[in-house]
């Protein structure tokens, strides 16, 4: 019986210690939460430093993909109209982030490091299709991302 009670007062006492502390409020949408540096968010496509899409093509972020999000087509490079550094250059490249788990995979396995996961984590949106990315909308998000995801 002794035991039990001790059991019950010291839950109590758990209770009211947080109940006494003021609470830790951060003002969301003008106060963003710090990420950590390893943090893995929104996907974005790379230009290289002459304005070239770094994208090759190779398939690779899509077969490092464990959940298939990524749709990768590629296309032979025009030689005097070059899009890419590369032989090839991606004609389609989608990601459906409905099923991206952000492992980062596509990162790692990128040979040219075309894609990288950023720091955004603002991701809702109201619409299905709208979680489909397009190489435009990884290549210039400010300009071609849905309002609801970019900030």
């Amino acid at each position: 019986m002794l035991r039990e009670a001790r059991a019950i007062a010291r839950g109590l006492w758990v209770t009211f210690k947080q109940a006494v502390r003021p609470p830790v409020t951060i003002a969301y949408p003008e106060v963003k939460k710090p990420v950590a540096p390893r943090f893995r968010g929104r996907h974005r496509l790379y230009r290289t430093e002459d304005g070239l899409e770094r994208c090759i093509g190779c398939h690779l972020c899509a077969a490092a993909c464990p959940s298939k999000a990524i749709y990768v087509e590629a296309a032979d490079n025009d030689p005097e109209h070059p899009v890419s550094p590369g032989e090839r250059y991606a004609k389609i490249y989608e990601i459906n982030m409905l099923r991206c788990i952000f492992c980062g995979y596509c990162e790692e396995a990128c040979p040219v490091d075309a894609i990288k996961l950023g720091p955004e984590y603002e991701l809702a949106d109201f619409a299905r299709p709208n979680f489909v990315y397009t190489k435009e909308m990884l290549l210039d998000p400010e300009q071609y991302a849905p309002r609801a995801q970019f900030h």
